[in-house]
């Protein structure tokens, strides 16, 4: 077996994870429903993890991280916890259904939503091919929109389709002169990239466990800059305040109820010590060391479209194609079936920017690296492609 679908989820993963998830079920009690020692343990796995994330992120403190089951659960409560009717929301045509789907629900209730779309989709010389499966945001849309009196900007930190990355720090510029919430999905970056909520001025950062975190599924959260309000999208049991009729209003208890996924964050944990013994960069240059591999060999292939702006030096590990009109699951099948190798075809839950692309309707493969992934593995996938 060849995994290249990490952009989905990591399968390769520090062999401590599995470990402290083992020991974590069979050690670890309910983090804050006890003072005895298994639920003091689980209190202190989960504390360090928020302590962690913290620092990876250059937050406000641990009690400014709360955590949520995947990143979907933590844009739907940043989005619907932020944003009232009549508020002016923008957004990006790089997103995932993880934005979209909240904010459209949003603008059903009565929020003021805008799509900034890609450069090449309608330049004014007429649409350029080029350009268009390049899949570069359009920045100067996006700033033109962020008008004083938007109440929110959402955006992902790289497409999950081209793996194009978004300039967050230029963006949450433009963010603090117009007086804007920055919401930063960054699900395909977080472990990798760098990301620095101070210097990057962003508010609220959504994050999932299992991609470039290496955690286990079931896990992940949300980064909440102090002084910023979010209005918890559940309530019930929290371990404290017990006899109050509302959820405790404090961070992190404010947007978490009922028991955490502690065996989870436990793998967590240690997840993100193994990514902080590699060192800044390490994680990341080896992914696209592997990535721009991949690229220099399939981008040979008589009649291949490759989509994303390569001319990027940092960009996630993400190469998504099609070999000329054939169906993107038909070629996925015959890799997985023939080859064991293993990608994702079709629609990657990001349908704006398949029709910024042109490939509504074929679709496209979709190839990301781990740096668990060996030069090996990339040049069999090559040859693979190839010989379809």
């Amino acid at each position: 077996m060849i995994y290249l679908d990490n952009a989905a989820t990591s399968f390769y993963r520090p062999k401590t994870v599995a470990e402290a998830v083992a020991e974590a079920i069979n050690t670890m009690g309910n983090c804050s429903r006890g003072t005895y020692e298994t639920a003091l343990t689980s209190a202190r796995t989960v504390y360090e993890t928020r302590d962690l994330l913290s620092g990876l992120f250059h937050g406000d403190g641990p009690e400014q991280v709360t955590f949520t089951a995947n990143s979907t659960e933590s844009l739907n409560i940043a989005i619907k916890g932020v944003l009232d009717p009549g508020d002016r929301v923008v957004t990006t045509a790089l997103e995932h259904n993880s934005v979209l789907r909240p904010l459209y629900e949003m603008e059903r209730q009565g929020v003021d939503l805008v799509v900034v779309g890609c450069t090449g989709e309608m330049d004014r010389g007429g649409r350029s091919e080029k350009e268009r499966h390049k899949g570069a945001l359009d920045y100067d849309a996006l700033k033109a929109a962020i008008t004083p009196g938007t109440k929110a900007v959402v955006c992902t930190h790289a497409s999950n389709l081209t793996g194009n990355l978004v300039d967050i720090r230029r963006i949450g510029g433009w963010c603090r002169e117009a007086g804007a919430l920055f919401l930063v999905d960054a699900s395909q970056t977080a472990g990798v990239f760098s990301i620095d909520m101070e210097r990057d001025n962003i508010d609220i950062l959504c994050f999932t466990g299992h991609k470039g975190l290496m955690g286990p599924q079931g896990t992940g959260g949300i980064c909440v800059r102090k002084g910023i309000r979010v209005r918890p999208l559940l309530s019930g049991g929290s371990g404290i305040m017990t006899y109050s009729k509302t959820h405790p209003a404090s961070m992190p208890t404010a947007l978490e109820a009922g028991t955490l996924n502690a065996h989870g964050l436990a793998g967590l944990r240690a997840a993100l010590l193994y990514i902080r013994e590699q060192g800044d960069g390490t994680i990341r240059d080896r992914e696209l060391a592997l990535m721009r591999r991949f690229h220099d060999q399939v981008s040979a292939i008589p009649g291949v479209c490759i989509y994303g702006d390569f001319e990027q030096q940092e960009r996630a590990a993400i190469v998504a194609l099609n070999l000329g009109d054939e169906d993107s699951g038909e070629v996925s099948d015959y890799l997985a079936q023939e080859h064991g190798i293993y990608t994702r075809s079709g629609g990657h839950c990001a349908p704006l920017m398949h029709e910024a692309l042109g490939t509504r309707e074929q679709g496209a493969v979709r190839f990301s690296f781990s740096h668990f992934n060996t030069a090996e593995e990339v040049d069999l996938a090559a040859a693979a492609l190839r010989a379809y």
